[in-house]
């Protein structure tokens, strides 16, 4: 079955995207590529028990086993040693990255607290979107009851487009929440 999002972008979001920028092929037009989750575990990271929490909350979330990642280097002002646990990662693509996608624009997003919209300042060079979380219990498939620590989240959205403007498009199409800045 294909994913809600899959098919609307497909149906609608390319053409309209092809007659805004006056792209002559679909193949021209921005498409997202993959969404990058990441959660960092800070001094909780050399406890099993709360790296295995992690673990289990990341992958109720994303519906994909997540990875655990070390850091590179040893920095003593940070306390941090090369090889030890940094925090877990999960990288989505193609049907469960549409899935993921529409649970965070439509049911995730919304239930953050005082929410007034994602900033658009934060679309990188290369056409990437990335932004934070401060609760993962946004999130309905984690238990509420069940955690112990409420964590953040770094949400990277991989886009083939080099220009910032194709990817608050592709975004905004998309139904993201993202706000423009009125005035300037």
């Amino acid at each position: 079955m294909i994913p809600r999002l899959k098919s609307l972008y497909e149906k609608d979001i390319i053409p309209k995207l092809m007659q805004k920028f006056e792209h002559k092929n679909k193949h021209q037009v921005a498409k997202i590529q993959k969404v990058i989750l990441n959660m960092g575990l800070g001094e909780d990271a050399s406890d099993a028990k709360k790296l295995k929490t992690c673990l289990d909350d990341m992958g109720l979330i994303t519906g994909q086993k997540p990875v655990v990642t070390n850091f590179k280097k040893s920095i003593s002002n940070f306390k941090t040693r090369k090889g030890s646990k940094a925090g877990v990662k999960v990288t989505l693509r193609s049907k469960k990255m549409y899935e993921f996608l529409d649970r965070l624009v439509n049911i995730a997003l919304p239930r953050i607290k005082d929410f007034r919209g994602l900033k658009q300042s934060s679309i990188d060079k290369s056409g990437n979107y990335s932004f934070g979380v401060k609760e993962h219990i946004i999130f309905p498939e984690v238990n509420f009851e069940k955690v112990e620590k409420i964590r953040g989240l770094d949400i990277t959205i991989v886009t083939t487009s080099s220009k910032k403007e194709e990817t608050l498009e592709l975004l905004k199409e998309f139904n993201f929440p993202i706000i423009t800045k009125k005035g300037n």
